[in-house]
């Protein structure tokens, strides 16, 4: 069965889209299998950047079956403006499939998603306020909209009258906001829904029988495993599963079909927006960290908080996701650091840690067991075999995959494709 997911370690941005770009170019389908436009791929071929929201990253090759899952929450409005950018760019979409079954971002949720982070004052999550949240909600709850739903009109039509006046309610006397207007939701989303009529079919029929033909199938998610809704920094999570397991409900697929899954690590922690980070570095290593990096966000532009590799947090995420290889990504960001430290276990009230916190002021209280190793101090962006790695360079990774019990799959040494150091071959 040729099959591969790419999931993230930590808190996102860690370099997904780039490992998945790798990966696709021997793929024959790519699946976008959760979340939003509330996260960002940027992918660099050629030294130009795309910056991908909800395209899966397999878009860049012109011969790859990319697909919108299940899972996934759509903003028909951004998914358009992104396929028009994409094709500005010169990319071709002609073999991107939606799911029929995946719900659909209406401007209530919006504005919702804007009312209730504007009311939370100093508590709020920090949502990137594109309707993400109050979208997965309502699936929840049972009156999302689907996408099957936009081309059934007078069933479209019900769902958006009923959810148009309760919606309305909650904008206008709980948060004293400005509610949203019926005609023009239902005149914008049926042109969105004809734009999009030639992409839109049953995707899990799709990817099941691609991966029934051994056809090779490579799974992306967005976000990360510290941002699940389950086993993430509740309540600063996303509103779906980034885990593996969320890749196979989010694409239709059993977990048994489920293979070669690769970590994404960042060789340093970045977080955006607000909750625990035990290993976060507010002074000047932070600083330079985020300067070199060019720590900002895809979508928000916000900047990223910054500190040392916490391993608990890829130890962790390494249990939940069944990792089997680590893809460790940004290291040459690290070329300039005489030394450099990684968090190998947390220790709290005196006493060493077992597991990861549930409970957020514990995880708060937890202060980072550091390791201290040297740094290399040479630039290896132009090194392309692993073995060419400055002797620290190999010990830094190698006791990243000591400590979490995964092996090393890829190492990256910059954002462009030919900057990949490729360990194993699993298509």
């Amino acid at each position: 069965m040729a099959t591969g997911m790419v999931v993230g370690t930590q808190w996102g941005d860690e370099g997904k889209g780039k490992i998945v770009d790798w990966l696709a170019e021997r793929a024959d389908v790519v699946v976008r299998s959760q979340g939003g436009n509330n996260a960002g791929h940027t992918v660099v071929v050629d030294n130009k950047a795309f910056a991908l929201r909800l395209l899966p990253s397999g878009i860049l090759y012109d011969n790859k079956m990319n697909i919108i899952g299940t899972g996934v929450v759509i903003d028909p409005k951004v998914l358009l403006e992104e396929i028009a950018g994409i094709e500005a760019q010169g990319k071709s979409v002609k073999a991107l499939q939606i799911s029929d079954r995946a719900h659909v971002i209406m401007p209530y949720h919006i504005a919702l998603d804007n009312a209730e982070e504007a009311s939370k004052g100093d508590a709020k999550i920090g949502t990137t306020k594109n309707g993400i949240g109050p979208c997965y909600a309502d699936k929840i709850n049972r009156v999302g909209i689907r996408v099957c739903d936009l081309y059934d009109l007078d069933t479209f039509k019900e769902k958006l009258a009923y959810n148009v006046e309760f919606k309305n309610k909650i904008l206008t006397k709980v948060y004293d906001a400005e509610g949203v207007n019926y005609d023009e939701i239902l005149a914008d989303y049926i042109k969105y829904a004809e734009a999009l009529k030639p992409f839109v079919t049953d995707t899990n029929h799709t990817v099941l029988k691609a991966v029934q033909e051994d056809k090779k199938v490579l799974f992306e998610g967005a976000q990360a495993t510290m941002l699940d809704l389950d086993h993430g920094t509740y309540p600063f999570v996303t509103s779906s599963h980034p885990v593996a397991g969320g890749a196979s409900t989010g694409a239709g697929v059993g977990p048994g079909y489920l293979k070669n899954i690769f970590g994404v690590v960042k060789a340093y922690a970045t977080r955006v927006g607000a909750g625990p980070f035990p290993t976060e570095l507010t002074n000047e290593i932070g600083d330079t960290l985020r300067e070199i990096g060019h720590e900002f966000g895809t979508v928000t532009g916000r900047p990223r908080r910054c500190g040392w590799l916490d391993l608990m947090v890829v130890k962790y995420a390494a249990g939940l996701n069944s990792l089997d290889y680590l893809a460790i990504t940004r290291l040459d960001i690290l070329d300039t650091f005489k030394e450099l430290k990684i968090c190998v276990g947390y220790t709290l009230n005196g006493k060493a840690y077992e597991g990861f916190p549930a409970n957020l002021k514990d995880l708060e209280a937890c202060e980072p067991v550091y390791e201290t190793l040297p740094g290399w101090e040479t630039d290896i962006s132009g090194i392309r075999s692993y073995n060419e790695l400055p002797e620290n360079a190999r010990k830094y990774v190698e006791r990243i995959a000591e400590v979490t019990g995964v092996p090393l799959g890829i190492v990256s040494v910059g954002p462009n494709r030919s900057q990949t150091i490729e360990l194993v071959d699993v298509f």
